[in-house]
């Protein structure tokens, strides 16, 4: 390991202490090191517009900078064991490079607002990939709904209940998603704040260019209280990770409903191929595996909600038990991200079966239009429902198509809304 920022002489390193230190910081920070890169080039230019750097040490720096970037992308700088985390590389890089100008990028600045700033970034990024692919589900859901409405039945409590359509099915995932998409903007608008300039959370005796290093970095505003900087981090990555739950929720029971419309017992759709598994025993099977990982990812996202919660139990000010934040983010928006990217095909390629979809309804689906309909006539509900439960079938009888013709409240399959869906998303659509 390269020599230790902090290490004093005569204190010996443990290294047993200093790989539980470390912890998994190495790895992790290969995910937010060109983050630190960007932040540490802004700080840069920032103390050379207050004098603390020339124009040519800026210029050097930011060279070094550039390179160790492209360096990264092309594998030929490798983020390891050698450095304690990322910040430690960048440092000894530019300090390898050019001396006692690279031991001049730490003026005015601490790890501490250094991470923050870096997981600010990335986090920034990471919600915008998430209110993309919301958008795209929702978008996808609406075409469908608009394309087809192919009687289905209605389910609660897993018991056959009215009759519903395809197109309602699709309309309800579509305004979840509409709705996912806008939750991770208001997150992403939440925490777009920068810390950067507030060290290691009681600011520094420099008059630092703290806006001007938030316009440079693409915030919306400065992050004013250096002691709310910390106390900000993690409850950021909470709402951030809340955003995300809420989506992979609906990812969840979307999963659910696709897993059991696959059961032959149902038998009410078909996946794409590419989106299903072969069994390693039976020839006959295939499973609806990616469905059921899907299904499953929720499960991460919520740990590492509870992992980022439980790590605040803190007073004001840094504390390494912050450290750990960083996984809890990595895995929950690696997978969950991962997991929503997949949806939007599978939803372009799933096929409903309308002849199993149909085989599905029974006279007592159309109970609840025949009860509707004798209060219209002029029956109190309660005795309507007495007499429907006898004698189910409307006017209509038995059809599906009917039932669905009728149901005209808004939102209902008469009377769906999806222009004021359309418009909800469009409105969305290109949020920065």
């Amino acid at each position: 390991m390269s020599e230790l920022l902090w290490q004093k002489p005569g204190v010996a390193v443990d290294p047993r202490i200093q790989a539980f230190l470390a912890g998994g910081d190495v790895l992790l920070d290969r995910e937010f090191i060109q983050d630190d890169i960007t932040a540490s080039a802004a700080h840069a230019r920032g103390l050379a517009r207050i004098g603390i750097l020339t124009d040519e040490e800026c210029t050097a720096l930011c060279r070094e900078l550039s390179l160790l970037s492209a360096d990264l992308l092309s594998g030929d700088f490798v983020l390891d064991e050698r450095f304690e985390d990322g910040h430690s590389a960048i440092e000894s890089r530019l300090v390898e490079r050019l001396g006692d100008t690279g031991r001049k990028i730490h003026t005015g600045r601490s790890r501490n607002d250094q991470v923050l700033v870096a997981t600010r970034l990335w986090l920034k990024r990471k919600l915008g990939e998430l209110q993309a692919v919301c958008r795209e589900s929702a978008d996808v859901c609406l075409q469908r709904a608009e394309a087809e409405a192919i009687p289905m039945p209605g389910y609660t409590h897993l018991q056959r209940a009215v009759v519903s359509s395809t197109a309602m099915w699709w309309a309800g995932f579509a305004e979840a998603f509409i709705d996912n998409a806008v939750r991770a903007g208001q997150a992403r608008d939440w925490i777009d704040a920068n810390p950067l300039g507030t060290a290691a959370g009681y600011g520094v005796n420099l008059p630092l260019d703290r806006e001007g290093s938030t316009k440079e970095l693409g915030f919306a505003r400065t992050q004013v209280s250096p002691i709310y900087a910390q106390l900000s981090r993690g409850k950021f990555e909470i709402a951030a990770v809340d955003a995300l739950g809420a989506a992979m929720l609906d990812l969840r029971r979307l999963a659910w409903d696709l897993s059991l419309f696959t059961t032959a017992e149902f038998g009410f759709v078909a996946l794409p191929p590419q989106y299903t598994t072969g069994s390693s025993i039976m020839p006959n099977k295939r499973n609806p595996d990616l469905v059921e990982l899907m299904r499953a990812t929720y499960a991460s996202v919520a740990a590492a909600r509870t992992e980022l919660e439980n790590l605040l139990s803190l007073p004001s000010g840094y504390h390494r038990d912050l450290q750990y934040t960083k996984g809890a983010l990595f895995h929950a928006f690696g997978r969950g991200l991962g997991a929503l990217s997949l949806l939007p095909n599978l939803l372009r390629g799933l096929q409903w079966k309308p002849e199993r979809l149909a085989q599905a309804f029974d006279d007592g689906m159309f109970a609840t239009d025949k009860a509707v309909e004798l209060a219209v006539a002029g029956l109190p509900f309660r005795e309507a429902y007495r007499l429907a439960a006898v004698e189910p079938l409307p006017k209509a009888g038995a059809d599906p198509q009917a039932s669905l013709e009728a149901r005209v409240s808004p939102g209902g399959s008469g009377a769906l809304g999806l222009g004021l869906l359309r418009e909800r998303l469009a409105a969305i659509t290109g949020a920065g």
